[in-house]
């Protein structure tokens, strides 16, 4: 297809969380159904240099490339998607940009020019759009543009696009995601927020070339012809997008609304019957009411938040989908766990996850259920500090060392079986400064984790600071835990699992990183296979007993 390549620009307008995220990402999947090579970058105007220092109560999930960028939650959304591994260049924010810029300005590379936000700002933007393109080789750029037009912050990316498309103006499109509320009260669909966010759009020299309609319920074509009207769009460049069940079916409802076709014909390309054929055998399998239920417990500290925890979330539907079941998640939070309660809040657990994290805070309930799930031979999957929470628990518990933590928690404990990386101990910043991205794990290949991937050498992602102390693995191999996944040197500890129970395993890594709809993970995949095989095994135990009555 060529080096003529295209781009589209997606913002938003009237309010924030309205899906261009998915939007986009959607958008990719009906591009590459058409053969067309598709990547996505999320542009966002807050001054942070990245999301890794941001709680997530501000930013949920903080998303990590293989590259170790520390990226919005959005790049978890278009990786899983249209399944490609994305790195930084699809994740800026004003922070990066002004950051360069400055730099730039120190070093004396404007020699002596009075630097501005025009052109000096957007011209480092506008260097942005095409970044994904320098390693790569793709037929189409999606930008997603964060925020709401109208808003301070995404005043120079605007300007930068605008600039962009006048340069471009055969191979550029815009699409402006805006929202078309339903007043019960009058039972009227209202069209004036669409029509004054495109006009705020028009007032900085940016037109709309298809609008997309977010929506409480779907609405009929004289809404789109009046948005039509006012907006200056033809009819079938007003795509409806009503709320949907799952947010994986979004491609579909994109699909039946032709936006693919709106797409390719305003950028003077063929097009085609999209097939999703992989796509509608996923929605398929999620929409089905008559799938096995099965429970896990996500055992964490932002639980009244999932976004925190987005990717594991989706990681767990994906693998149930694997296993033609579905995976109702019960939200626990760890601080309210006690000795006294656990039984109360886990009886009903059919698999228990500790999720990653930082700090002290709930731990202790997050070590109650590392014990319970290793005592009661419930399924249990620990991830990063999941781990370090499962070993704490079987040095204390098995190990009969009492006091072991990990030092970041208790700095001088006497049993600091987990402890700083080395080379972190002289680190005085924050941001960018754990073990970020893609590393090789060698697999043990009698082990659980062998049979699960079936491959000695996997590459998974790291966001972390702390590790197993070696010190202690002798103590923990003749209590009978397994190393099963360790560095290739041998020298970080990558998984652990504990044989004598149907399936208790914990990795350093996060595996529901690299999850697909249709491409579940191993480990989660594992996980609810073997909660399902458990739910299986006591239902006919009970069976087989009350026929023995």
């Amino acid at each position: 297809m060529g080096k003529n390549i295209k781009y589209i620009f997606i913002t938003g307008g009237v309010t924030s969380s309205l899906g261009k995220g998915i939007v986009a990402a959607s958008l990719g999947v009906l591009l590459k159904d058409q053969g067309f090579k598709v990547t996505i970058q999320k542009f966002d105007p807050y001054l942070n240099v990245d999301p890794g220092t941001m709680n997530p109560y501000e930013h949920g999930e903080v998303f990590v490339t293989d590259d170790g960028s520390e990226t919005d939650l959005d790049l978890g959304h278009y990786e899983r998607f249209i399944d490609q591994s994305l790195s930084k260049a699809n994740n800026i924010t004003s922070g990066m940009v002004f950051s360069e810029v400055l730099k730039k300005e120190r070093r004396g590379d404007y020699l002596g020019s009075t630097v501005q936000i025009i052109p000096h700002v957007t011209n480092e933007i506008k260097k942005r759009i095409t970044k994904p393109l320098e390693n790569a080789d793709f037929d189409f750029v999606i930008t997603e543009v964060g925020g709401t037009v109208g808003d301070i912050e995404s005043l120079p990316f605007l300007e930068s696009i605008r600039q962009f498309q006048s340069q471009n103006k055969a191979n550029s499109i815009h699409i402006h995601l805006t929202l078309v509320p339903y007043l019960k009260t009058s039972g009227e669909f209202k069209t004036k927020p669409t029509q004054h966010s495109v006009k705020e759009l028009r007032t900085i020299g940016i037109t709309s070339d298809i609008i997309i309609c977010r929506s409480e319920i779907p609405f009929q074509t004289d809404i789109k012809e009046k948005i039509a009207l006012f907006c200056d769009v033809n009819v079938e460049s007003v795509i409806a997008c009503p709320d949907a069940q799952s947010i994986y079916e979004v491609p579909l409802l994109m699909k039946d609304e032709n936006l693919h076709k709106e797409v390719l014909e305003k950028l003077n390309l063929p097009v085609k019957t999209p097939q999703l054929t992989e796509w509608k055998a996923y929605v398929a399998a999620i929409q089905n009411t008559n799938q096995e239920q099965i429970t896990i417990s996500i055992v964490g500290k932002y639980t009244e938040l999932s976004d925190a925890y987005l990717s594991v979330v989706e990681a767990l539907k994906h693998a149930a989908a694997a296993n033609n079941s579905h995976c109702n998640i019960q939200w626990i939070n760890s601080e309210e766990l006690l000795e006294s309660n656990v039984n109360e809040f886990l009886k009903t657990a059919q698999g228990i996850l500790i999720p990653g994290g930082f700090g002290d805070r709930g731990i202790d309930g997050k070590l109650l259920a590392s014990k319970y799930a290793r005592e009661n031979n419930i399924p249990f999957l620990g991830l990063c500090l999941g781990m370090h929470v499962a070993l704490i628990d079987f040095a204390r518990h098995v190990l009969n060392l009492k006091e072991a933590h990990s030092t970041e928690f208790n700095y001088s404990t006497e049993h600091p079986v987990i402890d700083y990386l080395p080379q972190q101990k002289e680190l005085t910043e924050k941001g960018g400064t754990m073990r970020l991205g893609s590393y090789p794990c060698s697999v043990k290949t009698n082990s659980k984790l062998f049979e699960l991937y079936g491959e000695n050498n996997i590459n998974e992602r790291h966001r972390h600071r702390y590790e197993f102390n070696n010190t202690y693995k002798t103590l923990f191999e003749d209590a009978g835990m397994v190393f099963s996944g360790t560095s290739p040197d041998g020298e970080l500890v990558e998984v652990i699992e504990f044989p004598k129970h149907p399936f208790f395993m914990a990795c350093q890594f996060h595996p529901e990183l690299k999850s697909r709809p249709y491409k579940s993970h191993p480990l989660f995949k594992g996980l609810i296979k073997q909660a399902l095989e458990q739910k299986k095994s006591n239902i006919d135990y009970r069976l087989k007993e009350k026929s023995l009555k």
